[in-house]
């Protein structure tokens, strides 16, 4: 083995005729979960491949250690330069871009199921119900049309179900749980309960996906969680809260946030494994949302009559509830009354969800689901903020108390917490 090192220097290096592989090598799949979720991710931390057989690095500083075996010569080198550079502005700039598409449907998404529930108030089951399985039909269209159009190939729909399997199971269990626990714990509970959603996935992250996290990312996250509690709960008195309340609730409620930070975790994982399978290619999210959905809807449906019976309405009556509810949907029949808005109200809050759904999934990808995340808790003081003010079908608006202001402050401050650079050494092999 023999050492250089080179300053103000051109490197050369001739390239073997075989092309490198574009991502990473699949064969250690521990190594999976030091990665970040995408290969878009990657590209920055190595030099700009053409198809060229030689290589140019201009550096200032730049050092390498040539190993010598009988079949080929690997060369490490530790660089940072203007081209890792460039492309990393460019992953930057892609995921802010993203965050705040992100944002902005998060926003419009809670203000819409809001108004939303004006026409139908008295049927949120039928809407939850009409958007798990209505949400499966349209990705699956999706899907079929993205397949035939050739963006997604075979060897993506073939990635093994297992994983979907698991995720549709995991969701599926978070909802049931947060029905049942929602439906014995008080209003203001609820949200600040749910902020345990975050803790879980930085701690499930660590032990699935390998991850590691400064002190100021995981401050960070505390301080929006914490945010998020202060907007959510605006002065109200949580000493008394939870008076009177079996342990059980609250416990089943922390609960539902595990399981669906689970899924998450596992849609992340879902995607680093896929560019190694696929040699690369990144898994097209319309297959994890179509998949996923559809093994979600398969565990509701096999849930329904819990569900509809946790509701109040038994099983056998759920076909006459259900129609009674497409009727007030769609604003039609003799007996539809208090429905004004529909369908208007609940279409757009639908095509907005799936927008968000979808949004906040390729944020994940691009980035990680613990910042996807912290984008989505943002959302909440916003629309709360939205909605204190007069809009249509909600003309009294409300007021905000000053703990309102007090945990947007917080949350922002741990929003700019968390993403202070780090410095990090950048090793490129080649």
């Amino acid at each position: 083995m023999e050492s250089r090192s080179l300053s103000s220097q051109t490197v050369r290096a001739k390239l073997p005729t075989q092309s490198l592989p574009r991502a990473f090598n699949g064969s250690n799949p521990k190594s999976l979960f030091s990665l970040p979720s995408s290969p878009s991710h990657i590209s920055p931390m190595m030099p700009l491949l053409t198809s060229s057989r030689r290589l140019e690095i201009h550096r200032r500083s730049t050092s390498f250690t040539r190993q010598t075996s009988n079949s080929s010569s690997k060369f490490r080198a530790s660089a940072v330069g203007s081209d890792s550079g460039r492309q990393l502005d460019v992953t930057r700039e892609l995921i802010i871009l993203n965050s705040a598409l992100t944002l902005v449907l998060g926003v419009g998404n809670r203000v819409l199921y809001k108004l939303a529930l004006v026409p139908m108030k008295e049927y949120p089951f039928f809407l939850a119900q009409l958007t798990t399985f209505g949400y499966l039909a349209i990705y699956l269209s999706i899907l079929y049309a993205r397949y035939r159009a050739g963006i997604v190939t075979k060897e993506m729909v073939a990635y093994p179900k297992s994983r979907f399997l698991l995720i549709g199971f995991l969701e599926a269990l978070g909802v049931i749980c947060g029905m049942y626990a929602g439906a014995m714990l008080p209003g203001p509970a609820i949200p600040i309960l749910s902020q345990t959603f975050l803790v879980w996935q930085l701690t499930l992250s660590v032990f699935i996906l390998g991850r590691t996290y400064s002190v100021n990312q995981i401050a960070g996250c505390l301080l929006v969680a914490a945010g998020v509690v202060l907007a959510v709960t605006s002065g109200s008195d949580s000493n008394q809260m939870l008076a009177g309340i079996a342990f059980v609730w609250p416990v089943l409620m922390v609960a539902s946030s595990a399981f669906q930070a689970a899924a998450s975790i596992i849609k992340e994982f879902v995607f680093i494994d896929a560019a190694s399978r696929l040699k690369g290619k990144v898994l097209d999210i319309f297959v994890v949302n179509s998949f996923g959905s559809g093994f979600q809807a398969l565990f509701v449906l096999l849930f329904l009559p819990f569900l509809s019976n946790l509701k109040g309405i038994p099983f056998s009556e759920l076909p006459s509830f259900l129609k009674s509810g497409a009727g007030c949907f769609f604003n039609i029949g003799n007996n539809v009354s208090g429905c004004d808005g529909a369908p208007l109200l609940p279409l757009l809050y639908i095509f907005t969800n799936i927008a968000f759904n979808i949004s906040a999934l390729n944020l994940m990808k691009i980035s990680s689901a613990v910042i996807s995340s912290l984008v989505v808790m943002s959302s909440v003081p916003l629309s709360m903020y939205l909605l204190s003010m007069p809009l249509p079908y909600l003309p009294q608006g409300s007021s905000l108390s000053p703990f309102f202001l007090l945990g947007s402050a917080v949350l922002l401050i741990g929003l700019i917490l968390y993403n202070i650079p780090r410095t990090q050494k950048q090793d490129t092999e080649l």
